[in-house]
C-alpha cells in the first residue's frame, strides 16, 4: 500500500505501458467498447491510475482519481463529435523515463506519458491520431464549401427576375436538392469510422 501511495505522489503512476492486442481483454475500457456495432480496439495504453482506449469511433477514456482509488469514471469521445488536434509526440532525454504523446480532443487536453522503451509503438499512435486529425481538417472545408456553394445558388434564385409563382416552385425544387445534396456531402465527409487509418499506421 505504501508503494501505491509513494508512486501516485511522485507521479510514477502516471507513466502508462502499452497494452498488447492480447491481452485486451483483461482491461477495464474492452467492457465499454460496442463489440455490437463492430467497434474494435487498435490502441490502449494503461496507467496505473487511467485507461486510454482508442478504438474505430471514439476514444474511450477509463478516468481513475488516482493510483490508491477504486473509483472509475468512464468518458467516451465519438469522433464524429470530437475533433482531434495539435497532435504532438516528445521523445524522451537522456534521464526522462517516459516518451508523451499530446493532443486535443474537442475541448479536452491529453497529455498521455508512455514508457521511453515503447516509442516505437507510440509513434504508430501519433501517426494514426495525426492523419485523423488531417482528414477532419479537410472534410470540414469540402463540406463548407458545399454549404457556401448552396448559399449563392439561393442568393442568384432570389435576385433574378422571375415570375413568383414560378419562383416559389423553383425555390422549393432548390431547396429539396439541397436538401438532398447536403446530406450527400455530409454522408461523404463526415467520417465516423476510422478503422482504415488505423490499420495502415498500426503495427502492434
Amino acid at each position: 500500500m505504501f508503494k501505491k501511495i509513494a508512486s501516485d505522489a511522485l507521479g510514477l503512476s502516471d507513466i502508462g505501458t502499452i497494452i498488447h492486442p492480447s491481452d485486451y481483454d483483461k482491461t477495464d475500457a474492452d467492457d465499454y467498447v460496442m463489440h455490437e456495432d463492430n467497434e474494435k480496439i487498435y490502441f490502449l495504453i494503461k496507467t496505473k491510475a487511467d485507461e486510454y482506449c482508442f478504438t474505430n469511433l471514439a476514444i474511450i477514456h477509463v478516468d481513475g482519481q488516482s493510483a490508491v482509488s477504486s473509483k472509475r469514471t468512464l468518458k467516451r469521445y465519438p469522433y464524429s463529435q470530437n475533433k482531434i488536434s495539435n497532435v504532438l509526440l516528445e521523445t524522451a532525454g537522456k534521464l526522462d523515463m517516459d516518451v508523451e504523446i499530446k493532443f486535443m480532443l474537442g475541448k479536452e487536453q491529453f497529455d498521455i506519458d508512455v514508457k521511453k522503451e515503447q516509442i516505437e509503438q507510440l509513434k504508430d499512435l501519433y501517426k494514426s491520431l495525426l492523419r485523423i486529425s488531417e482528414i477532419t481538417y479537410e472534410n470540414d472545408i469540402y463540406i463548407k464549401m458545399a454549404s457556401q456553394s448552396l448559399d449563392k445558388a439561393v442568393t442568384v434564385l432570389q435576385n433574378s427576375r422571375t415570375d413568383d409563382n414560378k419562383l416559389a416552385d423553383t425555390y422549393r425544387d432548390l431547396t429539396d436538392f439541397g436538401f438532398t445534396w447536403l446530406t450527400s456531402v455530409r454522408g461523404q465527409y463526415h467520417t465516423k469510422d476510422f478503422g482504415e487509418i488505423f490499420e495502415k499506421y498500426i503495427n502492434n
